[in-house]
C-alpha cells in the first residue's frame, strides 16, 4: 500500500493513523472479553444472567484427545450384501470384556461394501472404524429398501435414589454453577441430580405461548410439567451445591405459582459409553426427498455418553444424524452430510438434530439446498456447540421447536443462508420460541433471524451478514403480532476477541493443553 507524499508533519502523522485504524486489532466485545491475565471477563443482567460457559460440550466433558482403540476383527468387501459380515464382527467385539473403558475396534478394510439393513452397535467401548472417508478408504453403499445406515443405541434407565429437595433461590440465572438448596445433607458431591424446573401457566403466558392456532386448532408449546436437565455435583458447602456444567436456562421463582424448583438425587444406568465411529463414508441411492416418504437416512444415537464419530461422511441420505436427550458429552469432529437431490416437500430434512446435552460439532461440513444443518429439539438444556463449521446451499442452523436453551455457533459459515435464533411461531404444530439463552459468535451467514424471547436472551457478536428481526409467524389469516424483540448485537460486520469463544472459555477452564488435546 502506498500514499502520496505528505506536505505536512501534521499530515503524515494523520496517514499514519489512518494506516493503524484500518489495521487495528479485532474489537473486544462487552458481553464477554479478555481481561487481566488473559482471563474472560463477563457481563451481566441485572438478575446475574450472563453468557454460559459452553467448553463442556465434547468428548469427556471437553479438551479431551479422541482415542486410538486397538483392531480386534476386520472385514473386506465380498461383493454382495455385507451387512451380517459386519454385524457379526460387531457382537463379536461387543462381548468382549471392558479394559478401562473399552473393548476394541472392528476395522473395515478400503473398498466398497454393500448394506441392506441397519448396522447396529448396543455395546460399550466398541469402535467401528473404516479405511477413510475419501474415494480410496471404505465406503458403505446402502441398498435394498430404505433404511436407517448406523444406529447406536442403550437404554437409559434413570432411578430417583431420594425425594425431591427444594431449591431455595429466588432466581438462578442463566451460567449459574451454585444453586442453594432447602437441604443438601443428604448429597454428596459426585452424585447426579434430576433439576426440574415448573412448567406453569402463568410462565406460558408470559413468553406470549398460550394463543397458538393453526387450521382451526389450538397448538401447544410446551405442554409437559417441568423442563429436566441432569447435572452432577461438584462441591457441597452447607446448602450450597456447585454444578459441573453451568446451567442453560434461568428459574424465576415468581412463574412457579407456589411451587418450587427442585433436585433429586439420581442413578443412570444402561447409557453407552465409549463409542467411536471413524473414517468410514455411508452413500445412499439418489432419490427425490420427500419427509414422510420411506427414508434412507444415516445415524441415529440413543442414550450414549463419551463417545465420538470423526470424519464419516454421509451422502444423499434424507435425514443425517440425530442425538437424543438420553445422549451427552460427544464430539463429532470433520464429519460431513451431503445432499444432491432435490427436497420436495415442505417439511425439511435435518442434517444434525440434537436434543442431547454436551454436544460438541467441530469442523464439519454440509452441503444441500433446502435443509436445515442444525436443528436442536424441544425441552432440553446444551450445552451444544457448533464449531468452525461450513454449511453451502440455501439451508439454515435453526433451533426447532419449544425452548432448547445453550446454543453456540462458532466460527461458523452459511454464505448462502441463515442462522436463525428465533419464534417459530405457529410453524409445525406451534414450535414457538424455539430456542433461548443462545450465542451466535464471529459468524458468517447471507442472514442473520435473531429475536429476543421474554426473560431471555439472544446474542449475535462479531458477525458478518445482515442482521433482522423476524415476524412472529402466523397462518390462517391470522392478526399479526407485535413486533419480537431483536437480539442483543455488537460489533456487526466485525469479528472481536477471542477469536473463538468456545477456544477461549476452554482455555480458561481446562488451561492451554486443553485446546492442543482437541486439535487447535
Amino acid at each position: 500500500m502506498s500514499f502520496p507524499a505528505p506536505a505536512t508533519k501534521s499530515a503524515f502523522l494523520f496517514l499514519l493513523a489512518l494506516l493503524c485504524f484500518s489495521f487495528r486489532a479485532p474489537a473486544q466485545s462487552h458481553s464477554v472479553h479478555l481481561g487481566a491475565g488473559g482471563k474472560l471477563t463477563y457481563a451481566q443482567t441485572p438478575k446475574g444472567d450472563r453468557i454460559p460457559d459452553f467448553s463442556c460440550a465434547g468428548y469427556e466433558g471437553g479438551g479431551v484427545a479422541l482415542p486410538h482403540v486397538p483392531t480386534k476383527r476386520s472385514v473386506k468387501p465380498s461383493g454382495a450384501d455385507d451387512t451380517d459380515a459386519i454385524q457379526v464382527a460387531i457382537d463379536a467385539v461387543s462381548a468382549l470384556p471392558l479394559v478401562d473403558g473399552f473393548r476394541c475396534a472392528v476395522e473395515l478394510a478400503p473398498g466398497s461394501y454393500q448394506c441392506a439393513r441397519t448396522l447396529t452397535i448396543t455395546a460399550s467401548g466398541v469402535v467401528l472404524r473404516g479405511a477413510g472417508d475419501g474415494d480410496k478408504g471404505t465406503t458403505i453403499s446402502m441398498t435394498g429398501a430404505p433404511h436407517l445406515a448406523l444406529r447406536i443405541e442403550g437404554h437409559l434407565d434413570q432411578k430417583e435414589t431420594g425425594a425431591p429437595i427444594a431449591i431455595t433461590d429466588a432466581y438462578i440465572p442463566a451460567g449459574a454453577t451454585t444453586i442453594h438448596l432447602a437441604d443438601a445433607a443428604s448429597l454428596h458431591p459426585g452424585d447426579t441430580l434430576l433439576i426440574r424446573k415448573p412448567v406453569t401457566p402463568a410462565w406460558v403466558h408470559f413468553m406470549g405461548m398460550d394463543d397458538l392456532h393453526r387450521n382451526g386448532r389450538d397448538e401447544h408449546w410446551v405442554s409437559a410439567r417441568y423442563l429436566d436437565v441432569r447435572r452432577r455435583i461438584a462441591a457441597i458447602h452447607s446448602n450450597a451445591v456447585t454444578l459441573d456444567v453451568p446451567l442453560m436456562d434461568s428459574y424465576d421463582s415468581r412463574f412457579f405459582e407456589g411451587g418450587h424448583a427442585t433436585v433429586t438425587a439420581i442413578t443412570l444406568t444402561s447409557q453407552l459409553a465409549h463409542v467411536g465411529i471413524e473414517d468410514l463414508r455411508f452413500i445412499a441411492p439418489r432419490q427425490t426427498i420427500a419427509l414422510g416418504a420411506p427414508e434412507f437416512s444415516g445415524m441415529q444415537v440413543r442414550d450414549v455418553a463419551d463417545s465420538w464419530v470423526r470424519s464419516v461422511t454421509w451422502e444423499d441420505t434424507t435425514n443425517g444424524v440425530s442425538v437424543n436427550a438420553g445422549s451427552e458429552r460427544i464430539t463429532f469432529l470433520e464429519c460431513s452430510i451431503v445432499q444432491r437431490v432435490a427436497v420436495t416437500s415442505a417439511a425439511k430434512p435435518a442434517d444434525f438434530a440434537i436434543d442431547g446435552s454436551q454436544i460438541l460439532i467441530d469442523r464439519c461440513t454440509a452441503s444441500g439446498d433446502n435443509t436445515f444443518y442444525i436443528v436442536t429439539q424441544d425441552r432440553e438444556q446444551g450445552p451444544v456447540v457448533v464449531l468452525h463449521c461450513r454449511f453451502l446451499g440455501n439451508g439454515h442452523i435453526e433451533p426447532h421447536q419449544r425452548w432448547f436453551t445453550g446454543l453456540l455457533v462458532d466460527n461458523c459459515e452459511v454464505p448462502d443462508g441463515g442462522i436463525d435464533f428465533m419464534n417459530r411461531g405457529e410453524m409445525g404444530s406451534g414450535h414457538g420460541w424455539a430456542i433461548g439463552w443462545a450465542v451466535a459468535w464471529n459468524s458468517t451467514a447471507k442472514e442473520f433471524g435473531m429475536n429476543t424471547p421474554p426473560g431471555s436472551m439472544i446474542w449475535s457478536i462479531g458477525n458478518r451478514g445482515d442482521e433482522i428481526n423476524p415476524v412472529f409467524p402466523v397462518f390462517d389469516g391470522g392478526p399479526p403480532r407485535a413486533q419480537l424483540e431483536p437480539a442483543t448485537i455488537e460489533s456487526a460486520g466485525k469479528p472481536v476477541k477471542p477469536a473463538s469463544l468456545y477456544l477461549a472459555q476452554l482455555r480458561d477452564r481446562r488451561g492451554p493443553a486443553a485446546v492442543k488435546a482437541i486439535g487447535y
